[in-house]
């Protein structure tokens, strides 16, 4: 691991302040994903700003009937909010399927949508990744990418998001809130957050440097059921395949782009009527394979059309 200097933030102006004005800072909360970055010498910051102790933690109702979650809430705290359990369960449900109850406790809700992707290539310096190393080329292309993107992807990156709870949350129309170096406060959907690939899979978020995400506000639940479903490898320790969120017409897919995906041509098809299975297929007309993913294509419009329905089963 490279030399590093820290600090412990006391307040979040103060921090965004630092994150602007030192070359080479980077946020941490949990670390679940970072620390891990750092010692495989993929991540190298000079300085870390330690903001896991802000008062950034609280979940509380918001005026419009919806929650607001603090972004050092811990995974494990908002899995087990009696509001979020009783009023979101596809939350807590992505929630529980993502890592292990030891990195639930650790990670923080900011940190995870702040984290990276799970490619081989991007966590192996010896091989070429346009996200690690810009203008490298990307090893994935024609190589193992049995867990490469089948939509949103470029020629530049095939990589795929491995979070469960931006999708969940993307399902629920959740927004973000962030504190900007210049004292400015913004609130954009949290869609918004993550990029495609294109030419720069590097640039991975919109956020503007130094930009801390500090909440993320839920609207109230949607009618109709809620579901999550996931396919992996194996139960532990092992990365997601495909996975979806339903919360009542709204559908999201994960791991299948750079972003958690949002199901638009699946959710107007529902909408005129469609079954789930044409549903899901029409959103799946526009996915594209790598090779070694094919499996995905099918995998994904299995997992969905039963997410789908068993959604509809709890909500009527």
């Amino acid at each position: 691991m490279r030399p590093f200097t820290y600090e412990r933030a006391t307040d979040a102006r103060s921090a965004v302040r630092a994150a602007a004005e030192t070359p080479g800072a980077r946020f941490i909360a949990g670390g679940t994903n970072l620390l891990d970055l750092m010692k495989l010498d993929i991540e190298r910051p000079a300085h870390l700003i330690d903001v896991g102790r802000l008062p950034l933690a609280e979940i509380s109702r918001t005026e419009a009937g919806g929650l607001r979650i603090g972004a050092m809430a811990t995974n494990s705290q908002v899995a087990a909010d009696r509001a979020v359990r009783s009023r979101y369960p596809v939350l807590v449900q992505s929630i529980v399927s993502g890592g292990s109850p030891q990195l639930r406790n650790k990670a923080s809700v900011g940190g995870n949508l702040m984290q990276r992707t799970r490619c081989a290539y991007f966590y192996d310096t010896s091989k070429p990744c346009n996200k690690r190393q810009p203008g490298s080329g990307c090893g994935a292309l024609e190589g193992l990418n049995r867990n490469a993107a089948i939509l949103g992807q470029s020629h530049a990156c095939i990589a795929t998001h491995p979070s469960d709870m931006a999708v969940a949350l993307v399902a629920l129309e959740a927004r973000v809130e962030t504190l900007a170096p210049s004292g400015e406060a913004r609130s954009f959907p949290l869609l918004e957050l993550h990029r495609l690939p294109g030419e720069t899979p590097h640039i991975e978020t919109h956020l503007i440097p130094g930009e801390l995400i500090t909440a993320v506000v839920l609207p109230p639940p949607p009618d109709g059921g809620q579901c999550y479903r996931k396919a992996r490898d194996r139960a532990s320790y092992a990365g997601g395949l495909a996975s979806v969120a339903v919360a009542g017409g709204n559908v999201a897919l994960g791991m299948v782009a750079h972003k958690p995906w949002r199901a638009v041509e699946a959710e107007a098809a529902l909408a005129a009527g469609a079954s789930p299975r044409d549903a899901i297929d029409a959103e799946l007309s526009q996915a594209a394979s790598a090779g070694r993913n094919d499996f995905k294509l099918a995998l994904t419009a299995r997992l969905a059309a039963a997410a789908i329905a068993e959604a509809k089963g709890r909500g009527a």
